[in-house]
């Protein structure tokens, strides 16, 4: 089982979403206790430069990126957007 911090902008975020958008993400955010890594179509891992970074995605409406931390067993959620603000921000990944 893995820990997960949410960047505090993220979680600002997600708290002035709708009941709705808020309790699927949080859903979500739940699966990644269990486990973080990709495996499903929802989950990839972004290869970058530096470091490994992931997406998952909630439905066809948002995107969570976020990091592995796997010697402490945390998982950071780094950002939460729309998908098409991500598409925007980081192209088609």
């Amino acid at each position: 089982m893995y820990g997960v911090h949410i960047n505090k902008d993220a979680l600002k975020y997600v708290n002035s979403l709708t009941e709705k958008s808020e309790r699927l993400i949080k859903r979500k955010i739940e699966i990644l206790k269990e486990d973080p890594y990709q495996g499903r179509d929802d989950k990839k891992r972004l290869q970058l430069p530096d470091y490994d970074l992931f997406r998952m995605h909630v439905g066809r409406s948002f995107t969570i990126f976020y990091r592995i931390y796997e010697a402490e067993k945390v998982v950071k959620v780094l950002d939460i957007m729309t998908i098409e603000k991500a598409h925007k921000r980081y192209g088609r990944l």
